[in-house]
């Protein structure tokens, strides 16, 4: 079938795992973003990042 695409058997399992790391990022960030919608908390990691901006001397605002 992939050689009928014109894709090698490697290249398909390289890009079928690409693939699969971009949606679970997505998805990990899509559940992240929606928790903090619903309950209007902020996660751990965004609160790192604030502390990180204000020793930059970067507003999250100037972003």
């Amino acid at each position: 079938m992939w050689n009928e695409l014109g894709i090698s058997g490697g290249t398909a399992i390289v890009i079928l795992i690409a693939l699969y790391f971009v949606i679970k990022w997505a998805v990990k960030n899509g559940i992240k973003e929606a928790y903090s919608a619903i309950t209007g908390k902020k996660t751990v990691e965004d609160i790192q990042n604030e502390k990180e901006l204000k020793e930059l001397g970067l507003d999250s605002e100037d972003q």
